[in-house]
């Protein structure tokens, strides 16, 4: 399968034209159209449903649009990968959440730029689940991920900076009023969780024998998405305590508190670039400069 197919028939899937994704791609549409004739002749399948105006995926055109991307992915990584000589050069993908560390992650990203100022990053947000699932189809090189997590398979370093799970209230609630807030506290309200079970479970816990009486609305990963629910429903969100400030809400610490840590891991037993290879050791050394800094 050539990668350059792959790439005309993303470029048709972004178009939904092949006559506009032709003209991008400086080729003929008729040559456009036999590519993607012949694409479809060697998956045996149909990949778009065409019109007059406009193309459309089928269902097998979605599943294979997922696996060109990561395909056409890997290939640029190790093109990129390939090209790294002596001076340090090309770009490391990360994948990290919205969390406390997230900042002293940056603070790493650019110190080792300092001194390779020809690296780049391409950084990928979600959450620890979906961190985990791209390293381990390769189409990330390291992912801040936050615990608990299952690790095994991994690599890590520890990040020395604690994460605290808050409550996030609208600032015209009762709640807001509270120094803290317990279990017995947030029962009577609607609540958002997180996506991930692992964090769900670990929250459940905490509310005890309250926890049958739990109205929970939704589930989400980005803390701005989850912060507009709260402000329709006057409600709970379950969320880490972040340097944001979110208009018309308010964080409210927990008692007792819930606390967590973020660790930076990368596939275990798999060969990584000169590049990645460099970022982490510099990362070893300025996380054992962080801990010094602690003591």
């Amino acid at each position: 399968m050539d990668i350059r197919v792959l790439q005309y028939f993303l470029a048709v899937v972004r178009e939904e034209n092949i006559t506009k994704a032709a003209q991008l791609l400086h080729i003929t549409q008729p040559t456009l159209s036999r590519q993607l004739m012949g694409l479809e002749q060697e998956l045996g399948v149909k990949l778009f449903s065409r019109n007059n105006h406009s193309v459309t995926l089928t269902e097998e055109g979605m599943l294979f649009r997922r696996r060109a991307e990561e395909i056409v992915t890997l290939s640029e990584m190790t093109k990129r990968e390939l090209k790294q000589e002596a001076m340090l050069t090309g770009e490391i993908s990360i994948g990290s959440g919205e969390y406390h560390g997230s900042c002293h992650l940056s603070g790493i990203l650019a110190a080792f730029r300092a001194e390779h100022p020809n690296v780049t990053y391409s950084i990928y947000s979600g959450n620890s689940d979906n961190i985990k699932e791209r390293i381990e189809r390769g189409t990330l090189d390291i992912g801040l991920l936050l615990e608990p997590v299952e690790i095994s398979k991994y690599d890590f370093l520890h990040f020395p900076v604690p994460e605290t799970w808050n409550a996030l209230v609208r600032s015209d609630s009762p709640l807001a009023q509270k120094p803290y807030l317990t279990p017995q506290d947030i029962v009577p309200y609607p609540a958002v969780f997180s996506r991930r079970d692992q964090i769900r479970s670990e929250i459940v816990n905490w509310f005890g024998d309250s926890a049958d009486r739990l109205n929970i609305i939704a589930h989400g990963d980005l803390q701005y998405n989850m912060a507009s629910v709260i402000r329709r429903e006057n409600g709970v969100l379950f969320t880490l305590k972040l340097d944001l400030q979110h208009n018309g809400l308010k964080f409210v610490p927990l008692q007792p508190p819930i606390r967590a840590a973020t660790v930076l891991v990368w596939k275990k037993n798999r060969v990584l670039s000169p590049l990645t290879n460099a970022f982490l050791d510099f990362a070893k050394k300025y996380i054992s400069g962080m801990e010094k800094d602690k003591k």
